[in-house]
């Protein structure tokens, strides 16, 4: 259970450094779609390399790959790895990664919402209040940006909010995959997967006899793909297969925090006193899920 819980804390910290350094190549002056396919074009050889070297110590597990099972680690990558990526990137171009992090902090309000929606769970009034004090806080927090930078700040938080859509579906269906095929093994297939699917994506979007990269972003791109996709992928999958997802998800709220900070001493973002207050509401609406019901948390384990 510490391990997981340990998976789970460091991956969302390496996680959380995406932002930062997706904003420090925009400054480069590369756009969203020529990050998420170098990105994973940096990332792709070492997922081959991890499942070949999977397959070879157990070979058994080369059965998944035959079976039907795979189609759907196949869909859970599209939803997981590219969807929500391209969605989160393009989203960055229009908000800061204050904001963007923040609107991925409403995670637990997306898990609450598809449990209702797909899983007949019920809605209560502790999670109504904590809906309206969350987006309340989030919509504060868009105001103030709106007048600071006059983005397109609604278009760009509605991106973001529909990256930690099709994550948070991601999530919720790969763990019983996971149990039964292994968190390398469903890793590694998802992101090949995905890998092709954003391969297409570049071939259709980014013309490469006028594309320059600088070496200072080559250099982004590098800590983005290894330490912000390749090792905190495999410890966020092995954490929802050992603590669930959850738990993985509460652990995730820890993310948008650290951004925030990264982001305020790093990329020299406005951190104002209209800011902080929204940013302690959405806190607020989120601590309303999550400590509720220590009952619910053990049932789920």
């Amino acid at each position: 259970m510490m391990t997981g819980f340990l998976l789970a804390i460091f991956g969302t910290l390496l996680f959380s450094l995406k932002s930062i350094f997706i904003k420090l190549l925009y400054i480069e002056g590369l756009d969203a779609d020529t990050v998420l396919v170098f990105r994973m074009a940096l990332a792709l050889p070492l997922y081959v390399f991890i499942l070949i070297s999977l397959l070879k110590k157990s070979p058994e597990k080369s059965q998944f790959i035959k079976q039907p099972i795979v189609f759907k680690i196949l869909a859970l990558g599209f939803l997981g790895y590219y969807l929500s990526s391209l969605l989160d990137l393009k989203g960055l171009e229009y908000i800061s990664a204050q904001l963007e992090r923040l609107s991925l902090f409403t995670y637990p309000f997306m898990v609450a919402l598809i449990g209702f929606f797909l899983f007949d769970e019920k809605i209560t009034k502790r999670l109504i209040m904590s809906l309206i004090i969350g987006y309340l806080g989030l919509w504060l927090v868009m105001g103030q940006e709106e007048k600071l930078t006059n983005n397109n700040v609604l278009l760009g938080t509605s991106l973001v909010l529909g990256a930690a859509l099709s994550f948070s579906l991601y999530v919720l269906f790969s763990k019983p995959i996971i149990k039964q095929v292994g968190s390398i093994l469903f890793t590694s297939v998802a992101m090949i997967s995905s890998s092709l699917i954003v391969f297409i994506h570049g071939g259709l979007f980014i013309d490469l006899n006028t594309l320059e990269i600088t070496n200072t972003a080559w250099f982004w791109l590098f800590l983005l793909a290894i330490f912000s996709t390749v090792i905190p992928s495999f410890m966020l999958t092995e954490a929802i297969g050992r603590i669930g997802p959850t738990q993985t998800g509460i652990v995730g709220t820890l993310g948008p925090i650290f951004t925030i900070i990264l982001a305020i001493y790093w990329l020299d973002e406005v951190f104002t006193s209209t800011i902080f207050i929204g940013i302690l509401m959405v806190i607020s609406g989120v601590l309303l899920i999550i400590l509720k019901p220590a009952e619910n948390l053990r049932n789920s384990k």
